[in-house]
């Protein structure tokens, strides 16, 4: 069976050519070419790829979601021939987001973990597929997901409120604080509102607390404070207001305008579409 080649084409500083040749056994060689234009270079580069293969490959052009060239002129040539393209974990983990945006979270795990099977050293940070448990009701492991990951990053402190919102939700009836994640002894979240977020999950603040924060603070602010006023009240069991405070967080104008492409956005819409709160 052949091999998937890919063949990657960037820029390496503006007005230079990077071109590397990959197949499933990892690099094969890299030329660089400097020129005026990376334009200009296309032509040759297209002539000299196609004749290396066999007819019938098969040929793919997309903007690369790498590049390094300050000129943005960075491209990638993606080619098969008689199998389908070799993808990195990167885009497994995109891959990954982009289902879960879609709805499909058991479909998010499988590329998340699909990724971590090709590189096993992005499991601390696959904190997109501790969210997928959660909403899978998978708490246990997604209580594991972001305990791993706190143990690398231990001044995470979204990761530490999303556990303590998967270990509510095994234990509805009493989280002691003695079960709880902190943040190490004598730090603190300089942002504000993601202060008063790790409070109130810790129960150390209220609920109208966090909702000032939200109101006396920028737009990205109420978002974040009606987001994680939502996860709170249904990590305890209050539906009705959960509902209310995540309707409203999806309806911020952070959430409908410049942060809409924020993954965690994201995460509320899908939040009231799994629950039918639309």
């Amino acid at each position: 069976q052949p091999s998937a080649k890919r063949w990657r084409l960037r820029t390496c500083r503006p007005c230079a050519l990077c071109f590397t040749g990959f197949n499933s056994r990892g690099m094969i060689f890299s030329i660089i070419l400097r020129s005026r234009s990376c334009r200009s270079l296309w032509a040759f580069l297209s002539l000299v790829v196609m004749a290396s293969f066999p007819l019938g490959s098969s040929f793919a052009v997309s903007p690369a979601s790498d590049g390094v060239c300050s000129r943005r002129h960075s491209c990638r040539l993606n080619m098969v021939s008689g199998a389908t393209n070799i993808e990195s974990p990167r885009q497994f983990v995109l891959r990954g987001m982009q289902r879960f945006r879609q709805g499909d979270i058991d479909g998010s795990i499988e590329l998340f973990d699909r990724a971590e099977s090709l590189d096993g050293s992005l499991r601390p940070f696959l904190w997109q597929r501790g969210i997928s448990y959660y909403y899978a009701d998978q708490f246990q492991k997604g209580s594991d997901q972001f305990r791993y990951d706190v143990r690398v990053n231990p001044l995470d402190v979204e990761e530490i409120v999303w556990d303590i919102a998967c270990m509510s939700r095994l234990n509805q009836n009493d989280l002691p604080s003695s079960k709880m994640m902190s943040l190490p002894k004598g730090k603190t979240d300089r942002r504000r509102i993601m202060g008063t977020v790790y409070a109130l999950f810790r129960g150390e603040a209220t609920e109208q607390e966090l909702a000032i924060a939200g109101q006396t603070g920028g737009r990205g602010d109420e978002f974040y404070s009606l987001f994680y006023l939502g996860l709170y009240t249904e990590s305890l069991g209050e539906i009705d207001k959960a509902e209310k405070y995540m309707r409203a967080a999806v309806n911020t104008s952070y959430a409908t305008g410049p942060g809409a492409g924020d993954y965690m956005t994201s995460v509320a819409r899908v939040h009231c579409y799994l629950r039918n709160w639309n």
